[in-house]
């Protein structure tokens, strides 16, 4: 039936994938918004949540920081903490991506999206 189109019967199936792909990767980002991770500094004196997607939803600070003479110090765990907490929603974003790649059939380490 499709002799004479060469490749073609081929991009179908490929168009198919990406389509497949598109509406997994959809639901993906819709899921990391559900997913959260904690980071912390000064052993746990601040703890800043993000989604996975490394959006800012809360944080919690020991109120022994708020010494005045250490008005630096305490600025400094905030963004420790924070910077924390986005590194970790980047490496679960990374994780989830491969799960997905995974069921695709792509290569282990593969980065999503292209």
């Amino acid at each position: 039936m499709f002799k004479g189109l060469g490749g073609l019967g081929d991009m179908a199936g490929m168009m198919k994938k990406a389509q497949e792909m598109q509406s997994k990767m959809g639901e993906m980002q819709d899921n990391l918004s559900a997913i959260t991770v904690t980071g912390e500094s000064g052993a746990g004196l601040v703890k800043a949540t993000c989604t996975a997607k490394g959006e800012l939803v809360g944080l919690d600070i020991d109120p022994s920081i708020f010494v005045p003479s250490e008005k630096e110090m305490a600025e400094d765990l905030i963004l420790a903490a924070i910077k924390d907490a986005q590194a970790r929603a980047s490496e679960k974003s990374q994780e989830e991506m491969g799960k997905i790649a995974e069921s695709m059939g792509l290569p282990p380490g593969m980065k999503l999206p292209f």
